[in-house]
């Protein structure tokens, strides 16, 4: 028998392919089948599509922060969060399968909750004690969650006015190709 927590990230796992597949919402049914768990194992992880998105979104906050303190222990925690940010892969299909459910609910607004406003603001710290300034540190935030944006939308800058950007930015660094992790 699977460790519960096998079965919620094979859960959402199955629930990111499936979207990213083009089932903009998938029922229950196809999240089991996928994900190889049972229908009644699925809902018990996850009642509701707003429980699977915050699922998606818990994830995502866990893997930027083994992310973001591993770079702000070796000083790099602005241009990692700039690089994470531009960075097309897992990361941001998982992004794009959030999205996609949010805008298939109904009836508004879905509270992602769990620690994402602390988390932000515990990355957003971690790039201040790394520049020894906030507004700097909140300008590196904000720039990185444009490229977010514009990654998701697929009009992300080329790689090379990405570093001429973290250059302007915060002053020259290593030079990595588009395709380095952080």
């Amino acid at each position: 028998m699977a460790r519960r927590s096998d079965a919620r990230d094979r859960v959402l796992a199955a629930v990111q392919e499936l979207v990213l597949a083009g089932d903009a919402a998938p029922t229950f049914d196809a999240i089991a089948a996928r994900s190889g768990v049972s229908k009644g194992g699925v809902l018990h992880h996850f009642r509701d599509r707003g429980a699977l998105v915050r699922g998606l979104a818990e994830r995502a906050v866990s893997a930027t922060d083994e992310v973001m303190t591993a770079a702000s222990e070796r000083g790099d925690a602005a241009r990692t969060w700039l690089r994470m940010s531009a960075a097309q892969g897992p990361d941001h299909q998982a992004a794009r399968a959030m999205l996609s459910l949010m805008r298939v609910e109904a009836g508004g607004r879905i509270e992602l909750g769990h620690g994402i406003d602390e988390a932000v603001t515990r990355w957003q710290a971690m790039i201040a004690a790394e520049l020894g300034d906030e507004v700097l540190a909140a300008v590196v935030r904000l720039v990185g969650d444009g490229l977010f944006a514009a990654t998701l939308a697929d009009t992300v800058p080329a790689p090379g006015e990405l570093e001429e950007i973290y250059s302007r930015l915060l002053g020259p660094g290593p030079v990595r190709t588009g395709a380095e992790e952080p």
